[in-house]
């Protein structure tokens, strides 16, 4: 062996409270953006091992510790892995850039503020309420309590791996529930990580699991499994309907963050500046690779040359290269797979005959190295019909449509099959009143853009998914209703044969 050669950290799975290798004992190599190159093996697991996770965590909800707690236990138990991830936040976010490239000055953040969803839920635990029902049926005591559906399988995209499993487990473990996760195979290493602390946190065997792999091997056993009750997943529209028709056939619950095509609607009114750099946020910050990204960029017509100037220039300024750095703005795309389809779809547009305003090819500069860099793209002369405007491209690739009025730039920004989110920048409070009332989105920002907080819902409408994320109400998408009659009458029964 070459005794210059990079050894690869070697990872378990976290199964029934043990650290196990995968029944197969095969392993794959898990790459680094940044320099095109492996760092660590991820164990490759498939049925048996879902098998294995499905019953640890099928124990644990029915028979098992975790299923004799009470609801202030339980709360106080995710409030102590809170803590303990607040702790480690930075080495997490390290980790999540080493093994997705997002940027640190971003990862950083948000690994400590997704600790908050933690504790959101942690306090929302023992405040799930049923109700008595004055029922209209005389001698009859009837009330209703919300349940645990049982198992969760969580299938978590590559994008923002921690963010989006404490969006799916930290309500889930609130209700009740255990889980079984299955992380993207191109970014395993912070959720197991992550499981670490799961660990310290003293929680019993079997409540969470995490099974690594491949979606054919791993992913697809999970949704089938007769098991598991509900599948959490967020991923692309394509996937998401595979998924939802395998939950189908097991009358399995879903909810689904799926695919987003989001118009950020620019009025001449507008704060210009602010506009501006909401675009950009919109569509460069984490490469474009958001399902909330503004990659429809609409200015109103009279104002259009002028922005898309100013829009440019901007984004000529973005600093690319180590996501590990704090001063880069633009990191590497995170796979392979996913940087050959964004350089696909910038040669689409060329073909249907969009103009290239910015950018436009593969990054060739020197501090970006052998890195899956795109320089950030910015496509004038798109008319919304065009595949570069209906697509969820999921790169740095923003598609600029002109509209003449309200009337227009709602049609423009509807005639899409997804409805994840949406912008408008305007100071017309009555039109920014009107347009979110119209548009058809599941959130939409006004003058600000790509803002979340577990305090807010999350989800979409149309092909951009199934239920919320986040926020109060959001629970029950991990919870059953069940009613419960008492007779208190002591009075003789009636006729058997007739309802009651």
């Amino acid at each position: 062996m070459d005794s210059g050669a990079q050894v690869l950290e070697k990872y378990k799975m976290y199964i029934g409270g043990e650290w196990v290798e995968a029944a197969s004992g095969r392993y794959f190599e898990t790459d680094n953006p940044y320099t095109a190159s492996p760092w660590a093996l991820i164990p490759r697991g498939e049925t048996a091992d879902v098998d294995r996770a499905v019953e640890a965590a099928h124990k644990a909800v029915t028979a098992g510790p975790w299923a004799k707690l009470t609801a202030t236990a339980r709360g106080a138990m995710i409030r102590n892995l809170a803590d303990l991830l607040a702790l480690d936040a930075d080495r997490l976010a390290a980790i999540e850039v080493k093994d997705n490239g997002k940027l640190i000055a971003e990862m950083s953040a948000q690994c400590r503020y997704l600790v908050q969803w933690y504790y959101y839920y942690a306090g929302l635990a023992d405040k799930i309420e049923g109700a008595v029902i004055p029922i209209d049926k005389p001698g009859f005591f009837n009330y209703t309590r919300w349940e645990p559906l049982g198992v969760v399988g969580m299938i978590v995209p590559w994008n923002s791996p921690l963010l989006l499993l404490a969006w799916k487990l930290a309500p889930c473990l609130a209700a009740g529930n255990t889980a079984v996760i299955k992380p993207s195979e191109y970014t395993s290493a912070s959720t197991l990580e992550f499981m670490k602390i799961v660990e310290k946190a003293g929680f019993p065997p079997g409540v969470v699991n995490v099974v690594t792999g491949f979606g054919a091997e791993a992913g697809s056993p999970l949704v089938d499994h007769p098991k598991v009750a509900k599948i959490a997943f967020t991923g692309s529209d394509a996937t998401g309907v595979r998924i939802y028709e395998q939950a189908a056939r097991g009358m399995k619950k879903v909810t689904m963050e799926l695919g987003g095509k989001s118009p950020n609607i620019v009025f001449a009114d507008a704060n210009i500046e602010n506009a501006v750099k909401g675009v950009i946020s919109g569509i460069f910050a984490a490469t474009g690779q958001t399902c909330i990204a503004g990659s429809r960029l609409l200015v109103q017509r009279s104002i259009h040359d002028a922005f898309v100037e100013k829009l440019v220039a901007l984004g000529k300024t973005a600093r690319m290269g180590d996501p590990a750095k704090m001063e880069t703005q633009v990191g590497p795309v995170t796979n392979v797979a996913q940087y050959n389809k964004v350089l696909d779809y910038i040669a689409i547009g060329k073909k249907e005959g969009a103009e290239i305003a910015l950018g436009g090819a593969k990054a060739t500069r020197p501090e970006c190295g052998k890195g899956w860099f795109v320089e950030p793209t910015v496509f004038t002369g798109v008319r919304n019909s065009m595949r570069i405007a209906q697509e969820e491209i999921f790169g740095p690739v923003l598609s600029v449509i002109p509209f003449a009025d309200d009337e227009e730039a709602i049609a423009i920004g509807n005639d899409v099959v997804y409805g994840l989110a949406a912008g408008v920048w305007t100071q017309n409070m009555g039109r920014a009143i009107t347009m979110a009332e119209r548009l058809q989105a599941g959130t939409v920002w006004i003058n600000t853009y790509r803002a979340v907080s577990y305090l807010s819902p999350f989800g979409g409408y149309k092909r951009s998914g199934v239920g919320r994320e986040s926020g109060q109400e959001m629970i029950k998408e991990y919870l059953q209703l069940k009613s419960v009659w008492i007779d208190v009458s002591n009075a003789e029964a009636p006729n058997p044969f007739v309802l009651r």
